[in-house]
């Protein structure tokens, strides 16, 4: 099962109770679907992800964690899954989220994505703020793309969490059924 996997990774509602900084707060962490293993919890903590995983900066995991206690989702599996957006995949996300903006907003063919700064060029914080102008270079395509990018992210991973649960469980009664039986 899924379940046995995840739970070797994810972190249990214990271990929030003994973070210091989030024992405080314990009381919002008490719904039994922010912690549970079951098909709906699951995919909904990924689309939730999703969701948080285009929001700039460390606003990630603050909005997937929010959402996850808005829709009691499993709250780890939000978490984890925000981090789908990283130093090598933003630039490729961010423009798929400019191109379908683009296309939304009938900017196709006046709009025209300028470079992103380069990594190697730039001390980090001379880069945190060029990527900052950079998206804001990028104007109306980007702001429509973006929010439209997260949401079809997050049902197409509902679904496709859904699906492949499915599947992991179909296969292992399959599975079950071929084992030799004992005889009583």
């Amino acid at each position: 099962m899924p379940r046995k996997l995840l739970r070797r990774w994810l972190p249990d509602q214990s271990t929030l109770q003994k973070n210091r900084f989030l024992n405080r707060f314990s009381h919002w962490f008490e719904h039994p679907n922010l912690w549970h293993l079951n098909r709906r919890s699951v995919a909904g903590g990924v689309a939730v992800g999703m969701i948080g995983g285009l929001i700039p900066g460390p606003l990630q995991v603050i909005t997937a964690s929010v959402l996850a206690l808005i829709f009691r989702v499993n709250l780890p599996v939000a978490i984890f899954a925000t981090f789908y957006t990283n130093p090598f995949t933003i630039a490729p996300i961010y423009w798929v989220a400019f191109w379908l903006g683009s296309w939304v907003t009938g900017q196709n063919g006046s709009a025209t994505m300028a470079q992103m700064p380069s990594f190697m060029d730039l001390a980090l914080l001379d880069w945190v703020a060029e990527m900052g102008s950079w998206v804001q270079s990028l104007g109306m395509p980007l702001l429509v793309g973006l929010p439209l990018l997260s949401v079809l992210l997050a049902i197409v991973s509902y679904f496709m969490v859904q699906l492949c649960w499915r599947i992991w469980v179909y296969w292992a009664i399959h599975l079950r059924s071929k084992r030799p039986r004992a005889n009583t």
